[in-house]
């Protein structure tokens, strides 16, 4: 069977990403950071499909917890999948804040740097070693780095999801001799609980996005799941060191 790692799977795109990959026969090691019991609801919801899944804890922004973590997946790999590999990482964690240039604080940029770039960066090289070769890692960027219709407020965190599109290419030049590909995707904006849990606080920011969206609705997270997952297995074997928009053609 083949095992794939979700990072940040508590709900959103994370824990559809999960779903979708074990939807196509891949038993998943998914991670939660605060959100313990929403972990646990990703785990149940694969396992009432019949798939396997393990959650463990991680804090993306603390990479000192990284070598216990890959203890842990090694553990969860040996005793659950009498393996000492994994075949699929995908990097999804991550958090959102937005603040004006002038605003932004010396803490907001280290912290949204520590957990969107530093985080997957040292994570990946921990992990690197238990990652099987013809194995794929799947990163998720933002549209937030496109050339034309950005928000104001995002410089930071636009900035680091630039970054990780730079980090997917170089990965994948690297990790090319051990035939591993690297992917990233980019949505546009989707109905998750990102930034506060904006969209169910704030319903009426729906409308005006969809507007500006080609296929004319904003994202769910299984749009993004499902191409995630296709990057992750088989469907993507010829498919490395891109960067894909999946946001229904936002600003298009």
């Amino acid at each position: 069977m083949k095992v794939a790692i979700v990072t940040g799977a508590s709900s959103g795109i994370g824990r559809s990403a999960a779903i979708e990959l074990a939807r196509r026969g891949a038993g998943v090691v998914l991670t939660y950071g605060g959100n313990v019991q929403g972990g646990l609801d990703t785990v149940a919801a694969i396992e009432k499909e019949g798939g396997t899944a393990v959650a463990l804890p991680l804090d993306l922004g603390d990479t000192s917890t990284f070598p216990a973590f890959r203890e842990s997946v090694a553990a969860a790999l040996r005793d659950t999948w009498g393996r000492g590999t994994f075949d699929a990482l995908v990097n999804n964690a991550g958090q959102a804040e937005a603040a004006l240039f002038e605003d932004t604080t010396e803490e907001m940029f280290d912290r949204l740097t520590r957990v969107l770039l530093k985080g997957p960066y040292f994570l990946t090289q921990q992990l690197l070693p238990l990652l099987a070769d013809g194995g794929a890692i799947v990163n998720t960027g933002s549209s937030s780095t496109a050339t034309a219709g950005l928000e104001p407020g995002y410089s930071v965190y636009g900035s680091m999801k630039g970054g990780l599109d730079v980090l997917t290419r170089y990965m994948a030049k690297e990790f090319s001799v051990r035939g591993i590909r690297v992917n990233c995707v980019s949505p546009g904006p989707t109905r998750t609980r990102f930034a506060g849990d904006a969209f169910s606080r704030f319903p009426e920011l729906a409308a005006p996005l969809a507007a500006r969206t080609a296929l004319g609705r904003i994202g769910e997270p299984g749009d993004i799941g499902a191409m995630i997952a296709a990057l992750a297995s088989e469907e993507g074997r010829w498919v490395t060191a891109q960067v894909l928009e999946v946001s229904g053609g936002f600003n298009l």
